[in-house]
């Protein structure tokens, strides 16, 4: 463990549970890098995924974006296509897109596609399943208006989406932002999250959460306060 981190770690108290307002403000104590680190959240959720309806998984545009710049890659054709580009899509395509893909070009983040195009979509689909970019309805990804799609995710969406075993991380905002937007962009996707509690799920919904910077130790969050973000 390097001196830097120890210095960190002894900015955090290791046996608390912090408040949203505190954990916010204590993060901003944390910075030390020397780029503009990202503010992460974790949790662990009460859900089992593979039962179907304890699939957690959506997308919300946060109040402040990302503090990041998305290049975004859209599957259109005509008329979807011109409104894609005037949206401010990076890249609009069908086969030729298809083509790049399967060279191992990605010089884009996200991928869009107009519903009649998940055909193409789909012969690629084992490339971009695996590097979380495949398209889909619940994300808001696939979708006839591409033109919103586009605008959403360069304004700042956040797909989150539970792993087997119940982990949900997600990048929030950057630490640059100030204590209050990261406030207003964690509460908003813990709205988000804390809607899609299953009726099936027993005991308490959510089992842990953290916020840190990208080169920072966690701070542990006070769940019985997440809970009630509704």
């Amino acid at each position: 463990m390097s001196k830097r981190y120890k210095q960190l770690q002894e900015k955090i108290d290791a046996t608390k549970m912090y408040g949203v307002d505190e954990a916010t403000t204590t993060l901003k104590t944390l910075v030390s890098a020397k780029f503009d680190e990202t503010v992460e959240m974790a949790l662990n959720l009460n859900v089992d995924p593979r039962h179907a309806d304890q699939m957690i998984r959506g997308a919300i545009v946060l109040p402040h974006g990302t503090g990041k710049t998305v290049r975004v890659a859209v599957f259109a054709k005509g008329a979807k296509a011109d409104e894609a580009k005037a949206a401010g899509a990076d890249i609009v395509g069908t086969d030729d897109l298809v083509a790049q893909i399967k060279e191992g070009v990605f010089n884009f983040d996200v991928v869009v596609a107009a519903p009649d195009c998940m055909g193409l979509v789909g012969q690629i689909g084992r490339i971009l399943g695996p590097k979380g970019m495949m398209p889909n309805p619940k994300t808001g990804t696939v979708t006839p208006d591409v033109a919103t799609a586009v605008k959403n995710v360069k304004g700042g969406q956040v797909n989150f989406r539970v792993d087997k075993k119940g982990n949900i991380h997600a990048g929030i905002g950057k630490a640059s932002f100030e204590a209050s937007q990261i406030k207003d962009n964690f509460n908003a996707i813990m709205l988000a999250i804390n809607k899609q509690k299953p009726a099936s799920a027993k005991g308490r919904f959510i089992k842990s959460g953290a916020l840190s910077l990208t080169m920072s130790p966690a701070i542990k969050l006070d769940v019985l306060e997440l809970l009630d973000i509704k």
